[in-house]
This record gives C-alpha cells, structure tokens and sequence, in this order.
C-alpha cells in the first residue's frame, strides 16, 4: 500500500501524466467536433491504467488533486495541438463537492494556456453515489456562467443517469458503450437507445454514443437519429490525434435500395426546394430585413460550411422577436444561431418518403420542416406538408394498380422498381412464384378455397420478407413477383417454401391431406391424382438481373426458370444463372440439373 502512495506521489508532484485525445464525431455533419481528453500514467508504472491510477487516489483521498493535475495537463497538451474543436474534460461529481475543491481553476489553466471556455465541454463522470443535487446545480451552473457546455457521461451505467439529466439538463449526454456493443443484434439495446433518443429530442440534448467499434453498430445508432458517436471504429484516443475521420467509414448507410419499402421508390429530393441559407453568424437584424423584403418566405435554412445547424420559421421568429417592447434593439446586432434551439432533423436526399414519414413520426419534434443533405451536406429544405401531399398521390396511385385480393402492388409499379434498380446499377434477384395443381384445387373446394389459398401465398411471403429487404406483388390469379433487395434471398427463398408447404395441409380435408392429394379431372377430361398444393419458384440471380436492360428480359429469364422449377415434385426453386460455371454451394436438399440455356444450374427442393 505505501509503496502505491509513493508512486501516486511521485506522478502527481512530476506531472508525469500523459494526455491521449479521442474524436468524437458528428454523423450529422459527417466530421470531428471534439476530443475527449483521456489520461494515461507513466509506462511504466503500476499506475499507467486509469482504473488503477483513480482508484489509488480515491483511496488515499488524493482525487482532487489529481484531478486538477489531469485538467491542467489535457488543456496545455490541448492547446499545443491548435485542433480548433470542442475539448471535453473529464469532471468527477464527487470532486466538485470535495471540501479541497478550488472555483475558478478550470478557467485559471484555460487563460494561461490561450483556450476559449466556450470550446470546452465538461463532461461529469459518474463513480459513486450522488445525492447532493443541490450542489451539483450550482456546480453545474457556475460552469456554465463561465461559458462552458455540460456533457453527462456514461449514462445507464452511473448511480443516478436519469436523475442527473433531469436536474442538471447538459448539452451533450454520452450512451455507456455496454449498450451500444452489440445493438444490432440485441432489440432490448436498441429500444433503450431509442428511447434515450426520443428523450434527448425533447430536451435538445446531443446524444453521443460510445463505444462504437464495428460497423454494424455504427449503422444501427444512425439508423435511430442518434446525432454523435465515439469510438475504435473511427480513431483510437492518440497523443496526436486524427484531425480528419475516413469519410469511408462515414458513408450514409441508409442508400435508396435499403430503405423501407422499395415499393415507394419516390425519395427525400422528390420534395426538396432549394432555399438560400444564411450563415448562423448573420446579424438578427438582417433575417429581419430578408423576411421583410420576402413575403413569401417562410423557412431559412443556417448553413455553415455546408452543414446545415438550424431552421428558422418566420412566425417563431417574429413572435419571439417582438415578445418584448424593445425586441430588435436588444437583439437586432446578435447572431442568428441565438433563436435556434435545437439541431434540426436532417434526411438524406435518397431517403424513401415511407421512411421520411417514420423518422418525422417516431421523434418528439414537430417542426413543420426539415433538412434534406446530400452526403451530409446541405441539399435543401422539405416540409411536412409537401411530405403529407406526396405521400397521399402515391397511395392513390398505387392503389389503382394493386391487386385487388391481395392488395400487393401489380406489374405496373413492379416493373418499374425493376426499371429503377436496373438504371441505378442496383443488384437484386428476382423470384417467380406459382402455385403447382392450384386449377384443380380450386375445382374441387371451389373458388372462395382458392382466394384462401393465394392470400394464404401472399401473408407468407410478406412475412418472410420485410418491406425494407424486397417488395412483394402479385400480378394475377396465382403468380406472384418478389424483387429482393437483400443478400439473403436464397435462404428466404428456402424460409418461403417451408412456411408454405407447413400450411398448405389446413386448407384440405383431412382424407385428402391423409391421401397425400385429391382426385379429379384434368384439363383433357381424365380423372387424374393431384399431389397437395406447393409452390415452383424461378430466381433469376444477381449476376444475371444486372446483365439484364429491362423488366421484359428478367421476366423472360424468370420464365424459363419457373419451368425448370415446375418439372420437380414439391416446393422448389430453380435458379437461373447467366454465366460461365462456377462452383456451387453445398446444399442438403439440393440436386442439380444441367440448363442447356445456361450453367450448371442449383434447384432447392423443399
């Protein structure tokens, strides 16, 4: 035990601490807005870990010296790099109630070293109990008279997360990195973080994520609006820091093809208008004069560098100007950003309105518009109302051309999707379902059986494929077209035929089921046996979809598949593949026949 206080001593009187900077990224803006300053002991110490280096000082009641060492440390390293981003300083609660804690230090170290308060964010880190709310408001509050931003961290992980964010309500508030590990794959994750998310909206607080460090994650918090991230997936903490993220890894994963609801191909720049912005620094006096002179402007977008940080409406704004007597003279000179809020809800240009209406609906906001970006970047404004207006004329337009048993859109709106992905070089498959021994089916339990049994088609194959991995249709009496989007569609394919052929029994009398079949008549009059309905499905594969130059070409391609398909007993699919042979996959129920139009070709029977 002595000979750790000596070390700790040793550290402390030579400063020999060592700052290290992590990035913490803006998936809004696409680019590194701050660093969080994280403190490494000597190497070769036994104190070089964190954890041991501020677990020994709590114990021998050195925390707040240590502490202070630590400020000191990161903003003289900080300031040496000239980064020109927000620096986050790590503040312990139970520091700020320590009888030994100095007011004014902070700032004392930032005016000797040429920082900004403003550029800093002080981020409170939860490791004990905190109960003294009190104090820590007024803490929080002398910060902020400084001009320092409030960031909580570690939120779910702390004592008292929830609590702290109500009475202290920071700028920033950090996801404990236990529920961003794995989110993808784990739907109570996602759910808290969306929640924290639609709570974060409502207050006008940042989330940042931590912990992001695979790409799977990354795109599962963008996918919930989260704003901020940090993490090994975008840069190590360093002593030298990144000052430019990959743009690689900031790629929108939301493209147009993996959206929801492929069926609605109409995207965000459908009814995007471009309106000229404002740089959030011009006068408040001058947003005035452009209101002024431009009655017909309701919307101005602030745009900095591209990036969009506010929307201002000119009822809000009017209202909140002259709220008070002497409203312009107190503000005309100030900024604009000062009337903003909140971070607008930005949408990529190539974002499916289905899907614009879900993230408009699934946030606490209700801003009549929003901002529509290209690769982050501003693209322009769209408004709830245009959205509503647009939406409305599809849903009449597809009504028209779906089905009318199903409702599944028909060939009209399919053929078009094909058209689309094919122009915008998109891979899909392409899959063509038949009912085998339907006619006599429908001849022996009559025609209300048989519509039984084509919607029974259609709710399995809208089960097995969500809207945002393909799109159904059923373009008449028992042939249906499913266009996937996803890279699995062999395995749903495989899904599909095993659902069916588990239901397809219930539909028949059990005699028939026990018989395997019915009996009746055939096309030319002769009583023939008939096997229980299945399905004969013919896939035209990626590769060969992508050869292809419209709908007509994959049909035909389809075509012949579904024919191969037929000619094997059950559920079945047959693949067409426009290609040199190739080594195919082993599959257990697979046999494989010989296309003479094609390669060796796969056929998967149920």
């Amino acid at each position: 035990m002595p000979v750790l206080h000596d070390e700790l001593i040793k550290v402390l009187d030579g400063e020999k601490l060592t700052p290290h900077f992590q990035p913490i990224v803006s998936l809004i803006q696409k680019d590194i807005i701050g660093y969080e300053a994280l403190i490494r002991g000597p190497s070769d110490s036994p104190l070089h870990s964190p954890f041991n280096l501020f677990n020994t000082a709590e114990r021998f009641n050195l925390s707040t010296t240590l502490e202070f060492t630590c400020r000191k440390l990161s903003i003289q390293s900080y300031a040496r790099l000239n980064l020109n981003k927000k620096l986050f300083i790590n503040v312990s609660p139970s520091v700020l109630l320590q009888p030994d804690f100095k007011n004014g230090m902070t700032l004392k170290f930032l005016n000797e070293f040429g920082l900004d308060p403003k550029s800093v964010v002080i981020e409170l880190t939860e490791n004990q109990p905190t109960d003294n709310y009190l104090l820590m408001r007024d803490a929080v509050t002398h910060y902020r008279n400084m001009g320092f931003e409030i960031a909580l961290d570690d939120l779910g992980a702390g004592y008292s997360g929830l609590r702290l964010w109500s009475e202290l309500l920071p700028d920033y508030v950090k996801i404990d990195k236990h529920f961003i590990q794995g989110i993808h794959e784990d739907p109570i994750k996602l759910n808290f973080v969306r929640s924290i998310q639609n709570i974060a909206n409502s207050l006008n607080c940042n989330i940042i994520a931590e912990g992001v460090e695979t790409e799977h994650e990354f795109k599962t918090i963008e996918g919930l609006g989260i704003t901020h991230a940090q993490g090994y997936y975008f840069a190590r903490p360093t002593i030298i820091p990144l000052e430019k993220i990959d743009s690689a890894l900031l790629v929108n994963s939301r493209p147009d093809h993996c959206q929801t609801n492929p069926y609605n191909a109409t995207t965000a720049s459908h009814i995007a208008r471009l309106i000229t912005p404002v740089s959030s620094e011009t006068a408040i006096s001058e947003v005035m004069r452009l209101f002024q002179h431009h009655n017909e402007l309701t919307i101005v977008p602030l745009v900095d560098n591209n990036f969009a940080s506010g929307i201002i409406f000119r009822d809000r704004f009017l209202s909140k100007l002259f709220s008070s007597r002497y409203g312009l003279e107190l503000y005309g000179k100030k900024p604009i950003h000062l009337f903003v809020s909140k971070t607008p809800l930005s949408i990529d240009r190539n974002t499916p309105l289905e899907s614009v209406s879900q993230q408009l609906t699934s946030t606490t906001e209700h801003d009549p518009a929003f901002i529509v970006t290209r690769n982050g970047e501003y693209a322009g404004i769209a408004t709830v109302l245009d959205l509503l207006e647009e939406i409305t004329r599809q849903q009449i337009r597809n009504a028209k051309h779906a089905n009318p048993l199903t409702l599944l859109p028909g060939s009209v709106p399919v053929n078009e999707r094909i058209n689309q992905l094919l122009a915008g070089k998109i891979p899909f498959a392409f899959a063509y379902f038949d009912l085998d021994n339907f006619k006599p089916f429908n001849d022996v339990y009559g025609y209300s059986a048989g519509d039984n049994i084509i919607k029974a088609v259609a709710e399995t194959l809208i089960g097995h494929i969500p809207e945002n991995h393909g799109l159904v249709g059923h373009i008449g009496g028992d042939d249906f077209i499913v266009v996937f989007t996803c890279n699995d569609w062999k395995e749903r394919c495989k899904a599909i035929l095993a659902g069916f052929e588990e239901i397809v029994p219930a539909y028949y009398r059990d005699g028939d089921v026990k018989a395997g079949g019915i009996h009746t008549e055939n096309r030319a009059g002769e009583k023939c046996f008939f096997p229980l309905i299945s399905l004969s499905v013919g896939i035209v594969e990626p590769d060969s979809t992508s050869l292809c130059r419209s709908h007509v070409d994959i049909a035909d391609l389809a075509s012949g598949a579904k024919k191969q398909a037929k000619k094997i007993d059950g559920n079945s699919f047959f693949i067409c593949q426009r290609k040199a042979l190739k080594q195919t996959e082993n599959l257990p129920t697979s046999t494989y026949l010989l296309n003479q139009a094609d390669d060796m070709t796969p056929v998967f029977q149920a």
